[in-house]
């Protein structure tokens, strides 16, 4: 059925529907299952469970699932209906039931012929528009033909931002680092600690630095307070305050805010509210970004996303890698009770990115009502985390293989290193696949006894095996696969929230927090009656005696 707005909801509870239903079944009748006699019986198993499309190879064989399992779960995403719900958000339909937007990153990464529609007006041009002043902006830093105040070359970019306007840019640079101009000194900057930003600027200088200050409403707390921060920095040495005109530039909407802040509003750069901040970095968000890396490459990386995007929009539920991924995780999380995914990039340069899946992951599916705004009485997002390997072998790995809880992992690895030291590549990689093996198979008494191992060390020694993972395998870490991989975690995201019958792309969950803040802040400098509960009371006089003798 569609909503009084037109999108696309679901009409029936997900514990309700008969593929749900026939999944629990299957799934007490296949839970005892072990990984060795699936793959015993199926030699071939490791070619079939596995699919490749738009530069990814997703190998599932080490799942505890078999064919019939795909199929049900394939049932059930037909029957919460997916693909409809996958049209609805490509053509522009407001998906985001309690905010009434469209969800529509895919059109930050849509080809300027497409046309793609929110309230009757194609959104595509102004995108590319955007895109546009964007790359003639980063091209006038790199090439020294945009100076600061004193004419000296902008030598230092500082990106000030939070939540996805943080995560996603510092991600992506983390992961290019090998594309990224080497002239140039990018840093970030989020929390309202005072240390990140004294870090951040600590030796910098100010006549050679550029802020990028990120906040879509110019009215988030923590940006503004940082940015403020920063404008005063730079006065301190620089003393003119038209200098901040030549030092500062926004991604907002918020234009008499921004001119309100001091910086030219010919350079600010706009995106819109059917972005969500978790999906932005490919928006005016990843400015900072491109300044990096150049023009080129982010086009390369935004071409990179599309073809996911496609082959997401246009492949059968059954060969559809991001669907997979979600379908693979609502399995692991409603029928299993996992309460925990560990995604485990084996790439330095990737280091960052299990901190930016948390946020599109919990984020986006940590929610206790469905699209009708029932309450859901099922599992929805699981707890995200991880960590690069090889550190995590010599960290929490051994949960994973001898511990009680059942934490399905995702591996991610790239076939060709961009370190001229192939052979530690060789190792890395080796150990990747070994863990995945060692994860779905395990090391039996028997094998231990037969290796010469002592008997009474035995019982410390075994690895039951048939814990999960999925594989993910690209070619070589560049700006295209980059958005690739960005685009299939997106995507399986959405897949997961639909079976889940949420809505992915809103976050209340984060207001309270805020208004309490505001409401503190005030009390922290005062002396006046407090009217919390008594532990917060205690600890805000508390805090005030200590900080009065600071």
């Amino acid at each position: 059925m569609r909503s009084e707005h037109g999108t696309v909801v679901t009409e029936q509870r997900l514990t309700e529907r008969s593929s749900w239903k026939q999944l629990m079944r299957h799934f007490h009748e296949v839970r005892g299952l072990e990984l060795r006699q699936l793959f015993a019986q199926d030699p071939d198993r490791g070619r079939r469970m596995a699919l490749e499309a738009a530069g990814v190879y997703l190998d599932y064989s080490k799942n505890r699932l078999t064919d019939e399992t795909v199929q049900l779960l394939v049932a059930l995403a037909r029957e919460c209906r997916l693909e409809e719900r996958i049209e609805a958000m490509f053509r522009g339909e407001k998906i985001n039931v309690s905010e009434r937007r469209a969800v529509l990153h895919v059109a930050l990464r849509a080809p300027r012929d497409q046309v793609i529609l929110v309230d009757g007006e194609n959104v595509v041009p102004e995108v590319h528009r955007v895109l546009d002043r964007m790359g003639d902006f980063a091209l006038r830093v790199r090439t020294g033909e945009w100076r600061g105040h004193t004419g000296l070359r902008i030598r230092n970019v500082v990106n000030i931002g939070i939540g996805g306007s943080d995560l996603g840019p510092v991600m992506a640079y983390e992961a290019l680092t090998p594309y990224v101009d080497p002239g140039i000194t990018l840093r970030f900057v989020s929390n309202v600690d005072g240390a990140d930003l004294t870090e951040a600027t600590r030796d910098l200088e100010p006549a050679e630095t550029l802020f990028v200050v990120c906040s879509k409403s110019w009215h988030t707390q923590e940006t503004l307070t940082n940015a403020t921060s920063a404008r005063e920095w730079l006065l301190r040495r620089l003393g003119d305050r038209s200098a901040v005109a030549r030092h500062f530039v926004a991604v907002s909407t918020n234009a008499e805010g921004v001119r309100e802040f001091g910086i030219d509003t010919a350079n600010m750069f706009e995106f819109w509210d059917w972005v969500g901040g978790r999906y932005s970095y490919d928006s005016a968000i990843g400015l900072s970004l491109m300044i990096a890396i150049g023009p080129e490459r982010f086009r390369e990386m935004l071409d990179g996303f599309r073809e996911m995007d496609e082959h997401f929009r246009s492949t059968p539920l059954e060969r559809n890698l991001p669907v997979l991924l979600g379908l693979i995780g609502v399995w692991y999380a409603n029928a299993f009770g996992a309460e925990t995914v560990a995604v485990l990039p084996y790439s330095r340069y990737l280091r960052q990115f299990p901190a930016y899946l948390q946020q599109l992951e919990m984020e986006s599916n940590g929610k206790h009502v469905t699209l009708r705004g029932q309450p859901v009485d099922y599992q929805t997002a699981p707890i995200l985390w991880g960590q690069p390997g090889v550190n995590g072998q010599h960290s929490f790995y051994q949960l994973f293989h001898q511990g009680t809880r059942l934490v399905p992992c995702e591996f991610i690895g790239f076939c060709r290193p961009l370190s001229p030291l192939t052979h530690h590549h060789d190792l890395l990689m080796a150990n990747m696949f070994a863990q995945a093996e060692a994860l779905a198979f395990g090391r039996s008494a028997e094998e231990l006894r037969a290796a010469g191992s002592p008997e009474w060390q035995i019982p410390h020694r075994v690895c039951e095996g048939n814990r999960p993972s999925t594989t993910v395998l690209l070619d070589k870490l560049t700006p295209r696969a980059l958005g690739r991989l960005v685009a299939l975690y997106e995507h399986r995201v959405f897949t997961e929230g639909t079976i889940w019958g949420i809505d992915s792309f809103d976050q209340w969950g984060v207001e309270l927090g805020k208004i309490l803040a505001d409401r503190i802040l005030p009390e922290l400098g005062a002396d006046g009656a407090l009217g919390h509960d008594s532990s917060t009371n205690e600890l805000i006089r508390r805090y005030r005696r200590l900080r009065s003798t600071a």
